[in-house]
């Protein structure tokens, strides 16, 4: 019987809160994450220890860019759905090493893929990202033409999204792409803006700013997102769904103004030209996500920033 779930990322920011809740409903989850160093590795190892409670969970340090240690993981259990939320994140780094991103987003994802099809494996969640919409009218809808990614890691994600279709179209394999909009929440990675901030401003430190401040991001909480991607194991074909906020997005300076009120400091901003490969506004359109899913997002950005700062200790990863 296919009793199980596969989670890759298992370590990640995402992936232990889909753990949790997959857990909390009673799961067998079989986890998988390379923990590599591209931040901090004892948040990585925190997040472990924090669902490693759970008498349902398994894990196992590997890597999906390695087919055959992809395949021992697929020999010994029999899964029912694959969560792929394993992936090379950070617009900016996969400008200086695109590479890991192709590796890791890409062919990763296509080794998942090929495992799936040879065990009978018939469901993947696939997590991709708001960042293949660069370019295009707002609010960004699924139907788009998502064929001009300014970055590495958006090409590699739009390359996982192609394979998907592919392994689809011939196998028969069901298909849920999330379009994941700005996440963040406690637990977050620490190199990106809204726990950098929070800890610079803690710190005294000054921030570096890309930017004049006035682009806006769809603010995405992370049970919300968690949430999303676990109703996303339902049969629905091929289907690619929106997870943002979908509201009005905030604008980078009214996030650190939040963030300087809850903190109670005032931030010392060092300004910079904008960076190529970013985005300057974004925006999700989620009718879809309320119509296949039933999910809409429940906590506010303020409420998340409130969340997020709710334990000033949890800043301490290096940055």
């Amino acid at each position: 019987m296919k009793d199980k779930v596969l989670v890759t990322g298992a370590a990640g920011f995402i992936g232990s809160k889909v753990c949790e809740m997959l857990l909390e409903k009673g799961e067998t989850v079989v986890g998988i994450d390379n923990m590599n160093d591209y931040y901090d590795v004892t948040l990585k190892e925190d997040r472990l220890s924090k669902i490693a409670k759970y008498p349902k969970f398994i894990f196992h340090k590997l890597d999906i860019e390695s087919l055959d240690d992809l395949r021992f993981i697929f020999e010994k259990y029999e899964f029912r759905t694959v969560f792929s939320l394993a992936a090379r994140a950070g617009v900016r780094y996969s400008m200086e090493n695109p590479w890991i991103y192709m590796r890791t987003n890409a062919e990763g994802t296509l080794n998942l893929l090929e495992l799936m099809r040879t065990h009978g494996v018939k469901k993947i969640v696939l997590a991709s990202t708001s960042s293949l919409y660069a370019g295009l009218p707002m609010p960004f809808t699924e139907d788009l033409p998502v064929n001009t990614p300014i970055s590495p890691y958006a090409a590699s994600k739009k390359a996982a999204e192609v394979y998907a279709y592919t392994y689809h179209k011939q196998y028969g394999i069901d298909v849920s792409i999330l379009r994941y909009f700005t996440v963040f929440g406690p637990g977050g990675r620490p190199d990106m803006a809204p726990y950098r901030f929070a800890k610079w401003i803690h710190e005294d430190t000054p921030i570096t700013l890309f930017g004049d401040g006035s682009q806006s991001r769809d603010f995405t909480y992370i049970d919300d997102i968690a949430r999303g991607t676990v109703l996303a194991e339902k049969d629905l074909g091929y289907e690619i769904i929106n997870l943002g906020g979908g509201n009005e997005p905030v604008t980078i300076n009214q996030f650190i103004l939040w963030l300087e009120e809850i903190i109670g400091k005032k931030a010392i901003i060092n300004y910079l030209p904008n960076h190529s490969a970013d985005m300057e506004y974004t925006m999700a359109d989620i009718s879809k996500a309320k119509k296949l899913l039933g999910w809409e997002p429940q906590v506010s950005n303020f409420e998340g920033v409130k969340n997020l700062l709710a334990d000033l200790s949890q800043l301490k990863y290096q940055v």
